[in-house]
Order: C-alpha cells, then sequence, then structure tokens
C-alpha cells in the first residue's frame, strides 16, 4: 500500500532503527557502568516509541484497508 503516512511512519521507524544501532555499539564501548546506564536508558526511550510508531501504522493501514473495502462497495 503507498500511503504518504504510512511512508512517513516507516521512515521514522527506520530512522529510529539506525538510532538503536549506533547506541548499541555505545554502550558496548562504555567504560562506566553509569554511562551505560544512561545509554540503556535511551534505547528503552526509542525501543517504546518505535512501539507506538508499530502501533499507530497498524491502525492506519487497518483504516485505509477499510476505506477501501466501502470504496469498492459503492
Amino acid at each position: 500500500m503507498n500511503d504518504p503516512y504510512l511512508n512517513e511512519l516507516k521512515n521514522e521507524f527506520d530512522a529510529y532503527e539506525s538510532q538503536l544501532k549506533k547506541l548499541k555499539k555505545k554502550v558496548l564501548k562504555a567504560k562506566s557502568l553509569e554511562e551505560q546506564a544512561k545509554i540503556i536508558k535511551k534505547i528503552d526511550s526509542i525501543a517504546r516509541v518505535m512501539e507506538a510508531n508499530q502501533q499507530q501504522a497498524k491502525r492506519v493501514t487497518k483504516s485505509r484497508l477499510k476505506e477501501r473495502k466501502s470504496k469498492a462497495k459503492k
């Protein structure tokens, strides 16, 4: 399905994924436990945002499919 809003959500998700990869490398290189803890908190925060992004994409997809079905019936 080619939908501008869904494409935007996908691009945001990809950006979050990229950030997670960078943070993963940082946490492995971090020397202190405090620094690791801060990075892990950032990772958790991004993961929550990604989950919300996926839920929104799912709702939008269902809505778009419903719209298509109703248009097809008319």
